[in-house]
């Protein structure tokens, strides 16, 4: 196999081979086209500083010096807003000498301002595994804006595995885009693709403000929230926003994004060259995302401002967007074979909400 990110298929038999390995069975729906979910286990812990272990320090060995109380997830738990929390994963990985992995939000957890990163036995940086690490895993989690409900084997994550260097530079990418394009109306390419907010309304909303003190939100289940409840749509009348410090929007892309079959990509979350805000928490865009006759799929963002206001115009460069070579192509792409929750979208809310009129 190339060097690039492995597959559905590769990650199915790192699973066989004892790679990645759990404490109960992983389940055929936790695979995507090029990355793992992750699960829940059954303990959290609420911390009162987040920590990075040591070189050679587990995490379990640094958890009762943070930890102030224990939370059993069995039957489910709230999570409150304010609050930082650590909750080892079921999921713990083997790997090979030539495999590393890093890891991201689901797309759902990053649309519910949901901050989640991952910590590995012994690994002094976030959301990354290196080449060969054997040990455990653990989430940190703090809900920002919406208390939440989660149990045992809910999926706030997911892991991807990678051989090499897969990045493509803008050379490679500008010959990608020739041949297929990846952003419609046209692609700006420098240090991967860059992105630009839509602010113009056409009718409807620009985006969405979250409100505060809502019920809680329970991440496991889909459709069932009004949408009027927890945000307010926010329009334009002149291609502006404001960005309040400490508040939360959803926002989408001026471009619709393609990820060809033997792609993959991945968001850079805050860039300081663009502004002082951060986009997209969740950033991992698998192959065939937005491929397909008829299909057009805006990059759905995932926004906060920084210390200060921050004015927002249409057509304004907020986001960067990494292309990586698969090693193989996916067995089964985004979109139709998976029934995935966010193909061909527009301006649109996590699965939790029912679908707008």
């Amino acid at each position: 196999m190339a060097d690039g990110i492995l597959p559905r298929q590769a990650i199915e038999a790192l699973i066989r081979d004892g790679a990645i390995r759990a404490d109960e069975a992983i389940l055929p729906d936790q695979l995507q086209p090029a990355s793992l979910d992750l699960r829940l286990g059954r303990k959290a812990f609420r911390i009162r500083a987040s920590f990075l272990p040591a070189a050679g320090e587990a995490i379990a060995d640094k958890v009762d010096y943070v930890t102030l109380h224990t939370i059993d997830l069995s039957e489910g738990a709230v999570l409150e807003t304010g609050c930082v929390y650590l909750v080892p994963l079921m999921e713990e990985l083997a790997l090979p000498a030539d495999i590393a992995a890093s890891t991201n939000p689901k797309s759902s957890t990053g649309r519910l301002d949901i901050f989640t990163r991952v910590i590995a036995d012994g690994v002094g940086g976030f959301d990354s595994a290196p080449a060969g690490f054997h040990g455990a895993l653990a989430v940190e989690i703090s809900p920002r804006t919406f208390p939440i409900l989660v149990r045992a084997g809910s999926r706030l994550g997911q892991i991807r595995f990678r051989r090499g260097d897969a990045r493509l530079d803008d050379a490679a990418l500008t010959a990608l885009h020739a041949q297929s394009p990846v952003a419609v109306p046209q692609a700006r390419i420098q240090d991967g693709l860059n992105l630009t907010i839509d602010l113009q309304s056409r009718g409807g909303p620009v985006g969405y403000r979250a409100k505060r003190h809502t019920a809680l939100i329970d991440v496991d289940r889909r459709d069932a929230l009004k949408m009027a409840d927890f945000w307010d749509p926010i329009t334009s009348s002149d291609g502006r926003l404001i960005l309040d410090p400490d508040e939360f929007y959803i926002l989408m892309s001026r471009e619709a994004v393609t990820i060809p079959p033997a792609y993959a990509a991945e968001m850079v979350p805050f860039d300081p060259l663009v502004g002082e805000f951060r986009v997209h928490y969740a950033g991992f865009f698998d192959p065939g995302f937005g491929h397909g006759r008829d299909v057009s799929a805006r990059a759905v963002l995932e926004v906060r401002s920084r210390e200060v206001p921050f004015i927002l115009e249409h057509g304004q460069v907020v986001a960067r967007l990494a292309y990586e070579r698969m090693a193989e192509l996916p067995d089964v792409l985004y979109g139709s074979d998976l029934k995935s929750n966010y193909q061909a979208q527009g301006l649109k809310l996590s699965k939790h909400f029912e679908p707008l009129a």
